[in-house]
């Protein structure tokens, strides 16, 4: 177990979530891409049965290693709790999630979807104080920053606003709640575990709504295979992995501020590679968003007390 675990204990939690934003902000582009051969809750199906693919191996050679070592009765009564439960909310988010930034990424752009899903990062100290955990006035400053900068990005001088922007702030709820589902089970269950667990309940429930509302083939067209296989591969096996392993080693306050900066990744991967420009408007909505996550993650949160 402690060889198996010594390859990302070498490596700080500040740094794995860096790369993590880096991943996540230029995978906004190849979730955009994707959807010129794919239909939505295809795509997030498949990509995340490749990120089970990529976690898979590791699970079954810790099986075959471990499956000796684990008591009888910890195998039965709370198996469930310690094992599946944790993957199962997380994964309840994670559909929703993922599912409301791709409807909405198929008529928003790259650039504008990074700093939308980016008020998960706002909400998250929000939620959390229905939980009992502390903030303070910050917060809401953040807070009426945000809304500030949603208008302006979102909505047009003819106070009308895209069905897109729509789908990705409804998705920036459950980001967040999933963000605190992973900050308190990943204190309590194994990281690999609780990634692999999100993953196959996404890829399994997307399939099923697949099955039910998308009547056409899975991949319509071969440009939307390399763009998957970015998605999937490294955005979900690698990236959303090194999430899980980086928050258990990172404040919440600390891990929030550095995935904000999936914002910043994401605008200029968006253009670069698909030539994306933000208006006057837009571009001031987008500095309003970047101050209100600053604000919030440097002065609105209590630091997480140590055990």
């Amino acid at each position: 177990m402690d060889k198996e675990k010594s390859w990302y204990q070498k490596i700080s939690g500040e740094a794995l979530l860096l790369l993590t934003a880096v991943i996540w902000g230029t995978g906004f582009v190849a979730q955009r891409k994707a959807m010129e051969g794919m239909q939505p809750f295809a795509f997030v199906a498949l990509r995340f049965f490749l990120g089970c693919l990529v976690l898979l191996p590791f699970l079954l050679l810790r099986h075959k290693k471990s499956k000796f070592a684990e008591p009888e009765s910890k195998l039965g009564s709370t198996w469930f709790k310690e094992k599946v439960l944790p993957g199962l909310v997380a994964g309840v988010f994670l559909f929703f999630g993922t599912s409301f930034q791709q409807l909405g990424i198929m008529t928003s752009t790259a650039s504008k979807a990074g700093f939308l899903t980016s008020l998960y990062l706002v909400l998250v100290p929000v939620i959390a104080m229905f939980f009992g955990k502390k903030s303070n006035r910050w917060v809401w400053i953040g807070v009426l920053l945000a809304l500030t900068g949603v208008y302006f990005l979102s909505i047009s001088e003819r106070l009308t606003i895209q069905a897109g922007d729509v789908f990705l702030l409804l998705g920036t709820v459950f980001w967040a709640l999933q963000i605190l589902a992973l900050d308190h089970y990943s204190q309590k269950t194994d990281s690999l575990s609780l990634a692999f667990g999100q993953f196959l309940f996404t890829a399994v429930t997307a399939l099923v709504v697949s099955l039910l509302v998308e009547n056409q083939g899975m991949i319509q067209n071969s440009s939307a295979i390399l763009p998957l296989l970015y998605s999937g591969f490294v955005a979900v096996g690698l990236a959303f992995t090194l999430q899980v392993f980086g928050q258990s080693k990172v404040d919440p306050a600390l891990s929030a501020l550095i995935l904000s900066l999936e914002a910043i990744f994401a605008l200029i991967s968006g253009m670069i590679f698909l030539g994306e420009r933000l208006s006057g408007r837009e571009w001031f909505g987008s500095a309003l968003m970047l101050a209100a996550v600053l604000v919030v993650q440097l002065k609105g949160q209590q630091k997480k007390s140590l055990p």
